[in-house]
């Protein structure tokens, strides 16, 4: 007989989604914080851009952040997201940013979870799983335009899997999510991915008998449709030019590092190692998968290996796959299912939204606040041992004339705190800055042949470069006047 509970415990007591979204809330935002923009220095560039088009109203198309690459055409293929992230920032400053980071982590989560227990997960196992896929995906855990690739990923692939099972019908979903995506992230390019694999399996099974023409139609208006649609952006067809050339690339991919393949010698990679390790182990003992839930395991395994940042996509995309190894695995356990039975007997009645939206409160009067929730009690700031935090304050109360050279890394904070008094040589923008100007920078940076000519080719009159760098010396042997120095920065007048 079941046990009726209490009304007001059934909007009190927690669910094991409720637990999974605020543990996750806070360990993003609490436990990396500061590091979800200190590890990178792009975020800065980002809400640089951001402020620029709500303040102008406008996408810009042309860049006007550099003096090297000035007037050339820009792909703002992540707009959308640069505009969200500088909202956030101007409401809260950077501690809003890492809010809205936490959100979208935590809420991408928890569509794994349920996405797990929709496959016929057990709840323990689904939040067991979905802790892994976590933890594994916590290596790229930034405050940067991919975070929304990991919650549009994961509606994009379990929606698919609803279609394909007829749980959905709206086949207008997917290029309205599309449009938003392509205009928000370059990695949209993996909703192509995923639905190439549908796709495929499709056209496999209809050769052998097991599908209706009607679904393969209905696949491919979806996939056409969607592709159709990524063309609705600032730069039209130039979104692709720009996504596709980047990857193609193997000078700008092999020297830019969330690209280069996983260190398994990094215990950031460990999460990511296991779960290709238990995938072996449990179909070694014979358990079968869907053609295209193997096709979504193997393909996304070799992306994972190929490139650290494809490792998150690879945890959202293949965690139910997951769930369904470990569940046939344990779900012959009576212990473990009879306490799955009285889990989602005590759940069904529950309707608690209150710990979730209790939690996100705390953190955003809290931030609001500017209260040091790190667990350095520093705060979310940039780092002064990681950036030029100080330099830039002497150079705003000293400012200089000229075009200057940059540190790669410091681009999108010189962009943050000195635009558009000052224009960058070079950010982390390498999919815009091409090839070429890359190794005119490492050519300066490096005191390579011909790096004095690459400086007078750009004109620059003063350099703001990391102290014991080897450019550093070589300028100040050659008579360049050292105007501020300190342990991170030093700043050097030609």
């Amino acid at each position: 007989m079941q046990t009726k509970t209490p009304v007001v415990l059934t909007f009190l007591l927690p669910r094991l989604q409720d637990i999974l979204f605020i543990g996750i809330l806070f360990v993003v935002a609490i436990y990396y914080g500061p590091q979800l923009f200190n590890l990178d220095g792009d975020l800065g560039r980002h809400i640089t851009i951001g402020k620029y088009i709500i303040e102008s109203r406008h996408i810009p198309t042309q860049d006007i952040f550099s003096h090297t690459m000035n007037g050339q055409r820009l792909v703002p293929h992540e707009w959308l997201a640069q505009v969200i992230l500088s909202a956030a920032y101007l409401l809260m400053g950077l501690n809003g940013d890492v809010l809205l980071t936490a959100l979208m982590v935590a809420y991408t989560f928890i569509l794994v979870y349920q996405e797990i227990l929709g496959r016929g997960g057990f709840r323990l196992v689904a939040l067991f799983v979905a802790l892994w896929a976590a933890a594994a995906s916590s290596l790229h855990w930034l405050a940067r335009p991919h975070i929304f690739t990991f919650l549009f990923l994961a509606i994009w692939t379990y929606s698919l899997e609803h279609f394909v099972l007829n749980k959905t019908k709206h086949i207008w979903l997917f290029p309205v999510l599309m449009c938003i995506w392509a205009n928000t992230h370059g990695a949209f390019i993996a909703g192509f991915v995923v639905w190439g694999i549908y796709f495929v399996e499709w056209i496999w099974d209809f050769l052998q008998g097991r599908s209706i023409k009607e679904l393969g139609v209905k696949l491919g208006l979806i996939g056409l449709s969607s592709l159709a649609i990524t063309f609705i952006n600032p730069s039209g067809w130039h979104l692709w030019q720009t996504s596709v050339g980047y990857i193609g690339n193997n000078y700008l991919v092999s020297h830019t590092l969330e690209y280069l393949p996983p260190n398994f010698h990094d215990s950031s990679t460990w999460p990511f190692m296991f779960l290709l390790a238990y995938g072996l182990f449990a179909l070694v003992l014979g358990k079968k998968l869907r053609l295209r839930d193997a096709m979504l395991l193997a393909g996304w395994s070799i992306l994972g290996m190929y490139s650290a940042r494809n490792i998150p996509l690879f945890a959202i995309v293949t965690a139910p796959i997951f769930g369904i190894l470990v569940q046939g695995q344990v779900e012959n356990l009576p212990r473990l299912a009879k306490q799955d039975a009285e889990l989602r007997q005590i759940e069904s009645q529950l309707w608690s939204v209150f710990w979730p939206m209790l939690a996100v409160l705390f953190l955003g009067f809290a931030f609001w606040q500017n209260l040091p929730l790190a667990l350095k009690q520093s705060g979310n700031r940039y780092d002064p041992q990681i950036f030029p935090v100080k330099a830039v304050d002497w150079l705003i109360q000293h400012p200089q004339q000229g075009n200057t050279f940059n540190d790669f890394m410091w681009g999108g904070y010189l962009l943050y705190r000195t635009w558009p008094e000052y224009k960058v040589f070079i950010d982390g923008q390498t999919d815009f800055y091409g090839e070429a100007l890359t190794r005119e920078y490492e050519q300066v940076m490096f005191v390579l042949d011909g790096w004095e000519d690459v400086l007078e080719k750009y004109d620059v009159a003063w350099v703001i470069i990391p102290a014991n760098s080897i450019l550093a010396d070589e300028l100040a042997e050659q008579g360049w006047q050292e105007l501020y120095c300190d342990a991170t920065t030093t700043i050097l007048k030609k």
